[in-house]
């Protein structure tokens, strides 16, 4: 009986540990600014993006990203590859976005929802 209530306790506290280690990704989630840029991070590595372009036009880009060190690399469905460094601060995220007209876009976004 003690060594059943002993694996028990010890599976437990295994679990407790390691759910513990888990940090969920900053970047999760919906970030927008008040000109109507927006970047949603979904969980699965996928995102969904609306930029607006030099013509003041959303552009809604979407497909896979990564995140290296503090190079996160948008991989969109039609292809195109957009590199940038990011940086997090408060609720706050500043990247570099190059549009599909070659523009880049300093844009801080706000963390709007998770």
């Amino acid at each position: 009986m003690k060594k059943i209530f002993l694996a028990i306790t010890l599976a437990a506290l295994s679990s407790i540990i390691f759910m513990g280690c888990y940090e969920p990704s900053p970047l999760y989630g919906k970030w927008a600014d008040n000109m109507g840029n927006q970047i949603t991070f979904i969980s699965d590595g996928t995102f969904v993006a609306k930029i607006k372009n030099s013509t003041d036009t959303a552009v809604t880009y979407q497909g896979d990203y990564s995140v290296i060190d503090n190079v996160l690399i948008f991989s969109e469905d039609t292809g195109t590859t957009i590199n940038t460094e990011w940086d997090i601060r408060g609720s706050m995220l500043y990247l570099n976005w190059t549009g599909t007209d070659s523009v880049t876009l300093a844009l801080t976004l706000y963390h709007v929802s998770k």
